[in-house]
């Protein structure tokens, strides 16, 4: 009875394993294929969201140099995969080198929209580098001058806005920074600095206040009065009017 039992065990894992090897062979591609048929399987990869399988089976079409057009497609798909993956990184590098390869292409307009997508969706906290902020910028603003009436240039102007109000929050970030630590001339420059550059923002607000504060906090009370005047007459129902009341009462 227990022999039996074994046996029974025994050709229920056999089945198993045979049904694996199975369904792992229909998995396998062929490394041998025609650069066409790697390049459907790869859309197939793509489709089921295998973007990793299908990235390297593009890559495979990529370096058998079959046609010009396949090869082009490939690097177009290759970028989006990796974008969709996550991997924006690579991504960001995959549109720019399409882009420097094939700058008249009739997608790349597309393609650099996407490159300044892959900058843009690497934006963290303002603590962090801002370095991504920076090249977004510069990629959407280079989309707005080259595609003006491109189909994302809707999207494009928005995530631009977007871009310079993190640039100043950060620029506000620093000077806060330096204001509480007492480096003085440091937060002046930064909020002077600031409100230079983003003139055109609603959130300037904050950086006069803070440096009606600064020039408040060094001395310069003159200077100080002008930037919290400014402060009034530009933004007289901003949420720091109470807190420059406060200050102009302290220091005068």
């Amino acid at each position: 009875m227990k022999m039996t039992t074994v046996k029974i065990c025994c050709a229920r894992i056999a089945v198993t394993i045979l049904s694996i090897l199975s369904l792992h062979g229909c998995a396998t591609v062929n490394p041998n294929a025609p650069p066409d048929v790697m390049f459907k399987e790869g859309e197939q990869m793509f489709q089921n969201g295998d973007y990793s399988d299908a990235i390297a089976q593009w890559k495979k079409v990529k370096e058998s140099y079959q046609s010009q057009e396949l090869t082009t497609r490939a690097e177009m798909n290759i970028a989006d995969a990796y974008f969709l993956n996550k991997d924006y990184i690579e991504a960001a590098a995959a549109y720019e080198d399409f882009r420097k390869l094939h700058p008249k292409h009739e997608r790349a307009g597309y393609m650099l929209y996407r490159q300044g997508m892959s900058h843009f969706m690497q934006i963290h906290g303002i603590d962090t580098d801002q370095t991504p902020v920076k090249n977004a910028r510069i990629v959407f603003e280079s989309y707005q001058t080259l595609y003006p009436a491109g189909e994302h240039i809707k999207e494009v102007a928005e995530k631009t806005v977007e871009c310079r109000e993190k640039q100043l929050a950060y620029e506000l970030y620093v000077g806060k920074f330096y204001l509480k630590t007492g480096k003085l001339p440091a937060a002046i420059a930064r909020f002077d600095n600031a409100l230079k550059t983003y003139y055109d923002l609603p959130q300037r607000d904050e950086a006069l206040y803070y440096l009606g504060k600064a020039y408040l906090e060094n001395g310069e009370k003159s200077k100080g009065r002008e930037a919290f005047g400014k402060l009034f007459k530009d933004f007289p129902v901003s949420q720091y009017i109470s807190d420059a009341n406060k200050s102009m009462d302290k220091f005068f």
